[in-house]
């Protein structure tokens, strides 16, 4: 398991680009016939990659986690970004096709994952947080999950907001999950730029080709950085960041968020005039 300490914001100005690399961007996620996790500081995030191909991959506590197994005291949400799977937890099997997410509660034994085509694998994006109780294991299509259409076409952020794990969805002890779906033609995300003081998020941008990329921006409104990145990979935005992003083309990107609350609507704007 990679572990990640973050560092503060005073340290994040002085970094070069390497450095910012090393600390946020999660690289080489989804490796066939693995599981990649990255344990992140803030918050205790876990973020994870399984790629299934001609056997199924069972998912494990490290010694991070000082448990005798991997949500003995963690919940999880999975999101399928490839092909269509099968997650297995204990005693129940769930098809799960691309954009599709499984909630996992705490207390779950045992976690498993494979492919339905060794050809056509599952990419399944796992976001595990600290949890003090149990809530249901439960899987979710698209078409259950709660839509906000949001932009506009004139500003080139027209997206749909796909709502799985939140206050008003899928219980969960502090995971918030879904995805964000931008129409053709639209390449911003998330600007006008916000932080969550109360809570660290995780984008996953999915569904670029090869030769597309997203800029992503981070950093204190002041003084930001960018990042570019590829189709499934991810970047770690801690609580004092914006996480804003155009691409060179339109893409899709799952996001997931852990800390004091749940509310999908805390946010702390960060002014436009600000930006530098």
């Amino acid at each position: 398991m990679d572990v990640r300490y973050l560092p503060s914001p005073a340290h994040f100005k002085t970094m070069t680009t390497p450095e910012i690399k090393e600390s946020f961007q999660v690289q080489s996620l989804f490796m066939p016939g693995e599981i990649k996790l990255v344990y992140s500081h803030a918050d205790r995030m876990i973020i994870g990659g399984v790629m299934p191909t001609t056997q199924e991959l069972h998912l494990q506590a490290g010694k991070e986690l000082a448990a005798d197994y991997f949500a003995e005291r963690r919940e999880v949400g999975v999101f399928n970004c490839g092909g269509p799977g099968t997650v297995q937890v204990d005693d129940q099997s769930f098809a799960t096709g691309n954009c599709e997410v499984v909630y996992i509660g705490r207390g779950s034994r045992e976690i498993a994952f494979s492919s339905d085509d060794a050809a056509n694998p599952a990419s399944f994006l796992l976001i595990s947080l600290p949890a003090h109780t149990t809530y249901p294991t439960t899987h979710v299509t698209k078409a259950q999950a709660n839509q906000v259409a949001l932009g506009s076409v004139e500003k080139s952020n027209k997206r749909v907001i796909y709502q799985y794990i939140h206050e008003g969805g899928v219980k969960s002890c502090q995971l918030v999950m879904g995805f964000t779906e931008l129409d053709t033609g639209c390449v911003w995300n998330t600007m006008p730029p916000h932080t969550h003081d109360r809570r660290c998020e995780v984008y996953l941008y999915f569904n670029l080709a090869d030769d597309n990329i997203v800029f992503h921006f981070m950093g204190e409104g002041n003084e930001t950085r960018h990042l570019v990145m590829r189709n499934h990979e991810a970047v770690i935005s801690p609580s004092w960041s914006i996480h804003a992003g155009a691409g060179t083309e339109n893409y899709c990107f799952v996001w997931a968020m852990g800390g004091e609350n749940q509310s999908f609507n805390d946010m702390d704007a960060v002014p436009l005039t600000d930006l530098a």
